[in-house]
């Protein structure tokens, strides 16, 4: 683990999320906010953004303070939760609402986006965040015809 996401527990009181606590953590109890804000890391060794996220993960909660609690998926966990938190890349962040993904953001954005992006997710009426589609490209042999 690198130092900039071991200091997000240890500087800033971030609690390492698993297969077996992410339930209750996204429960959340009457005196807490219902939007949750999980960093998805990747192997820091080999996605150098995982130390840039870490770094504006802080940031971003002091930016929209007390709306949102967050957390950092163990990396032991990260292979089992990412289907069910819509992850496709690493590192992301994943905005939830109780059970529901809001959103995704994948590996670090600019600045901007992220505030307009969270504080889309924060309005009551936000959507459900769907998948990008893939697009799949194939080859098509035009005929001449004679």
């Amino acid at each position: 683990m690198s130092a900039l996401i071991a200091a997000l527990a240890s500087r800033h009181g971030l609690p390492t999320i698993d297969t077996d606590t992410l339930d209750a953590f996204l429960a959340s109890a009457a005196d807490e906010p219902e939007h949750v804000l999980l960093f998805f890391t990747g192997d820091p060794d080999q996605r150098s953004d995982s130390g840039d996220v870490a770094v504006v993960l802080p940031e971003l909660l002091s930016a929209f303070p007390g709306r949102f609690r967050a957390g950092v998926i163990a990396r032991s966990a990260e292979v089992a939760l990412k289907a069910r938190c819509k992850v496709e890349v690493f590192p992301s962040l994943v905005v939830l609402r109780g059970q529901t993904v809001l959103d995704v953001l994948p590996r670090v954005r600019d600045w901007g986006e992220y505030l307009n992006r969270l504080e889309a997710a924060l309005r009551q009426d936000a959507p459900a965040f769907c998948s990008p589609s893939r697009i799949e490209i194939t080859a098509n042999a035009r005929r001449d015809e004679a």
